[in-house]
């Protein structure tokens, strides 16, 4: 139904045959629709009527019920159109994440601020500034599936009331020296990364992005950021180059390094605290 359809229904229904001979003639389709300014003003006065057919007995209680329903549908309509308008001007404000790993906040080409990036918080610390000044805010779920791993769910909500979602589901992270605490903190820290990822679409260049995809998608897990310290401290411990290190190790850097190979990594390294 479209909505001048759906008006003129509601006016149907409400007004008294009495007062309906007084009215105009019934409103006329428009040939372009364009949002109405007033919509949410428009929207209260429409459920007003509805609320107040709904009070009279000699109203079918049917009739009522369809109206709500139709109701419903043309305010989900609206809000999504709503969502949909400021969601690229969103994504145009958000922070870029260079090759690397740096938080970049750009502003018509001006580079405003630059972080060293580190974890997901430091991300949602910066993006959380954009999604206010649009409408939008970012939250999530979280549950455990049949099988114990960990469901992580992003909400990206509206506040005309629209809202889309995304949920992945993922293994704990229990590499490492990880008590079982952590490795399901860590878990929910990369989900919301990811699925934030998925509904925000920002921009991400940064090698741990890659690696980590690659995991995702059932690829080769990589060390994680407490290994790479582990491991760090370890080769300085010993008074060996990193650099040397991940020579022998045939990787390029520390983060490089696949997860089934970090015992072979501190035997090389430990190897060397013996010489």
């Amino acid at each position: 139904m479209s909505e001048t359809a759906y008006l003129n229904e509601v006016d149907d229904l409400v007004l008294p045959t009495a007062a309906k001979a007084n009215l105009p003639a019934p409103r006329a389709p428009r040939a372009v629709a364009p949002r109405r300014a007033s919509a949410k003003s428009d929207a209260g006065s429409i459920l007003g009527a509805i609320m107040q057919a709904a009070s009279n007995p000699e109203i079918d209680a049917a009739k009522v019920a369809s109206l709500m329903d139709n109701y419903r549908s043309i305010r989900a309509e609206e809000a999504k159109r709503a969502y949909l308008a400021a969601l690229p001007d969103m994504q145009a404000d958000l922070p870029t994440i260079d090759q690397n790993g740096r938080i970049r906040i750009e502003k018509s080409g001006v580079l405003i601020q630059e972080t060293k990036y580190a974890r997901w918080e430091d991300i949602n610390e910066a993006i959380q500034p954009v999604l206010r000044a649009h409408g939008f805010a970012l939250s999530f779920r979280l549950s455990v599936a049949p099988d114990g791993k960990q469901n992580i769910t992003a909400v990206l909500s509206h506040t005309e009331g629209h809202q889309e979602e995304t949920t992945i589901t993922l293994m704990h992270d229990s590499t490492g020296s990880k008590n079982s605490v952590q490795a399901v903190g860590s878990t929910i820290s990369y989900g919301q990364r990811y699925t934030a990822r998925a509904l925000l679409n920002f921009q991400s260049r940064a090698r741990e992005d890659r690696d980590d995809d690659g995991r995702a998608a059932g690829g080769v897990e990589m060390i994680s950021e407490d290994q790479v310290l582990a491991l760090r401290d370890l080769a300085a411990s010993v008074e060996a180059d990193e650099k040397r290190f991940c020579t022998f190790m045939r990787i390029e850097r520390l983060a490089d390094l696949p997860a089934s190979r970090f015992n072979e990594a501190k035997t090389a390294l430990e190897r060397k605290r013996g010489k």
